[in-house]
């Protein structure tokens, strides 16, 4: 938001590399630095602050969660956008990966490709790997009792799209299944420190339908008894929906 891409430059390890949603793969310097001057300017313009939600930092990887909070057209928009790095031992960057939807802004989503290759069998540990096992399966009550009583699921488009409580987590993924059956993820890398995990995927088929591979990741936070607090997801699949008349 400061508009310094030489201090931003210096924090990767050695060429600048980010993907990013819709404008796709920033490499080089002076890719790098325009990118960064652009997207400073485009912050400034709609009055961007930032709202902090978790972050976790490992040896060699880690992910920050915010919440954009931007004038748009007629309203303000608040817009969470995950970013996940790659780094090296000395704590510099190899590459960022940023997911967002383009939802809240366009009022449409943005195909996504693939970012990461497949890692079959990569689901996470515990509560995390019966949550995927569930939504693969479309079990509606497997999935909601992988949360606490209190807990609760979050679409891409934000706080408008936040589903509480197993009444509310029923509703919703009885909704997600509607469309003949789970959402079966292919898992591409995992950051983990038991209290919170993030999951980099690709979405590939939806109930009946098969979709083309779009990357997304989905941040699941452990709760006091080890069930989840919270499933934030971060990806811009369109879902062939089907609701309940």
């Amino acid at each position: 938001m400061a508009g310094e891409p030489n201090a931003l430059a210096k924090s990767f390890a050695a060429i600048p590399e980010v993907y990013v949603p819709v404008r796709g793969r920033v490499e080089g310097k002076r890719a790098f630095e325009a990118f960064v001057s652009e997207t400073s300017e485009w912050l400034r313009q709609h009055n961007a602050s930032v709202e902090e939600v978790d972050h976790v930092i490992a040896e060699r990887q880690g992910f920050e969660e915010v919440v954009l909070h931007l004038d748009g057209q007629t309203r303000r928009v608040a817009l969470p956008v995950a970013i996940v790095a790659d780094r090296r031992s000395d704590g510099r960057i190899e590459e960022l990966r940023i997911y967002f939807s383009n939802s809240p802004l366009a009022g449409r989503h943005a195909i996504r490709p693939p970012l990461l290759e497949p890692a079959p069998g990569l689901r996470g540990s515990g509560v995390v790997g019966d949550y995927q096992r569930a939504l693969a399966a479309g079990d509606v009550d497997a999935i909601v009792a992988t949360f606490e009583p209190d807990g609760y699921a979050r679409e891409p488009a934000g706080s408008l799209h936040v589903h509480r409580g197993h009444d509310g987590l029923r509703s919703f993924y009885e909704l997600l299944f509607s469309n003949g059956g789970g959402i079966p993820l292919e898992p591409c890398a995992v950051i983990d420190d038991e209290r919170v995990c993030a999951l980099e995927y690709n979405v590939v088929r939806w109930g009946r339908t098969e979709l083309q591979p779009q990357a997304g990741v989905a941040v699941y936070v452990r709760g006091p008894s080890g069930r989840l607090a919270a499933a934030r997801t971060y990806d811009d699949a369109d879902p062939p929906l089907h609701p309940r008349v």
